[in-house]
């Protein structure tokens, strides 16, 4: 494999190198910084990228953001993130292109050399790998911010049907219900989705774009 390492600690830039070539593979390109990496990843066409997310200046995100950019100049290009913390935000970023072929590994994981070839090579291959950490942490969140979450399941199937534009009458036909069960489920999602008093077509909408978006 062709790789490109991305990290501006030079100890483990160097260790990654050693490593990776140890494993038959050949490091094209070696940088310490976002913009190094982009030019990198455009110029060689790696089969895979092991990106640091904190890197110079701000040592915030710039390695992700430098591998999202890279992915939007070389679709799809393989990229593994190498992290100290987990960071939620940043791991939903590098999937949100939905092209596969991205990793996010904590980097105690690098010490695991086999796991860790082995994820580089499922990467590489276009596979997604995800540190267990990160899956936990991606599904607490999910749980936290779906506005759905208190609904019950009757009234997600009552917003279901909203959402393919039927009315409480068709509900009702639908899931063989009383018109006035199901208005009481619309008035039960509204209230639980923090939709005020309003028009009701327009609540409607809101709800129906709530349940588009979970």
């Amino acid at each position: 494999m062709r790789v490109v390492i991305a990290d501006d600690a030079v100890l483990l830039r160097e260790g990654l190198i050693r490593l990776v070539e140890e494993n038959d593979c050949t490091v094209v390109a070696a940088v310490g910084d976002g913009p190094s990496l982009v030019e990198a990843i455009t110029e060689h066409r790696p089969d895979v990228s092991i990106v640091d997310v904190r890197m110079p200046p701000s040592h915030t995100d710039e390695g992700l953001r430098a591998a999202v950019e890279a992915r939007s100049r070389v679709p799809g290009s393989p990229v593994l993130v190498l992290s100290q913390y987990v960071e939620v935000e940043y791991a939903d970023d590098l999937l949100a292109d939905r092209l596969g072929a991205v990793g996010y590994l904590l980097k105690d994981r690098v010490a695991e050399i086999a796991e860790f070839m082995d994820a580089l090579r499922r990467v590489a291959g276009g596979g997604t790998v995800l540190d267990p950490e990160v899956v936990g942490q991606l599904l607490v969140r999910r749980r936290r911010d779906d506005p759905l979450r208190n609904l019950t399941p009757r009234e997600r199937e009552v917003l279901g049907q909203m959402a393919e534009g039927r009315s409480n009458t068709a509900i009702a036909r639908k899931i063989v219900v009383t018109e006035g069960a199901v208005e009481k489920h619309v008035r039960n999602i509204f209230t639980k989705l923090d939709l005020p008093p309003d028009t009701e077509q327009h609540r409607r909408v809101l709800a129906v774009l709530a349940y588009l978006q979970s």
